[in-house]
């Protein structure tokens, strides 16, 4: 893959084959950084896992980066009262689903009670290319919608090991407190530990680093 010239001249700064602790690695990046926006941080870890095997869960980060999400609630009328207390952004039922039929996706999360799920399922072409479906395993699929939004407006976020056994998640901005960052790193490292299947063998977490969204990612112990 060809880098850009700034990307090499970051490069020299440091040792991309050394390891370093978490706060360290934090500094580090801020050091390396060029691009002239606030820059992503995002952490990837690299599990042991066999074709068999999964990890997926969601998990509330103690630090939020990201500006309120607007949450899409699919939902019959008698929940629509408690949709609309709870702070969603866009409530309904068959209305939405053809609105998003037409082209329509200005939202950045989608939650829906179970009773919809039958015509909610007919936009998985739709909705799963973007990450936007409804799924119990992430708790967007319930009738508790009011404690589904807090979680969700609190900053949770869904992990989930692709097919290479590798979780990418965004944990922050480079502006952020470096503490907080780090924070954030470790409640989601914690709950992927937690997430370890039972009949997983060995050494579960292989490497864990961080990045930028333009820079080199720091390996950590």
């Amino acid at each position: 893959m060809k880098r850009g010239k700034k990307y090499l001249e970051s490069l020299k700064k440091y040792d991309p084959a050394a390891v370093y602790e978490l706060q360290p690695a934090l500094d580090m990046l801020k050091t390396l950084a060029f691009a002239k926006f606030d820059e992503a941080v995002d952490v990837s870890v690299k599990l042991n896992l066999k074709k068999s095997q999964s990890v997926r869960d969601t998990v509330v980060l103690p630090n939020q980066f990201r500006s309120e999400k607007r949450v899409l609630v699919f939902c019959k009328a008698e929940k629509e009262k408690e949709a609309q207390e709870a702070g969603a952004a866009y409530i309904g039922g068959q209305d939405l689903i053809d609105k998003i039929k037409g082209g329509w996706l200005d939202f950045d999360v989608a939650v829906a009670t179970p009773d919809m799920m039958k015509d909610v399922g007919k936009l998985g072409m739709i909705l799963g290319r973007r990450g936007l479906m409804p799924n119990p395993k992430t708790g967007t699929v319930t009738f508790d919608i009011k404690s589904a939004l807090s979680e969700l407006k609190k900053g949770r976020v869904e992990f989930r090991a692709d097919k290479t056994g590798v979780i990418h998640l965004t944990v922050g901005k480079l502006s952020m407190d470096t503490g907080k960052v780090a924070e954030n790193i470790r409640t989601i490292v914690a709950e992927v530990k937690r997430k370890r299947p039972a009949d997983a063998k060995g050494e579960f977490i292989n490497t864990i680093s961080v990045s930028s969204t333009m820079g080199p990612a720091c390996g950590l112990h």
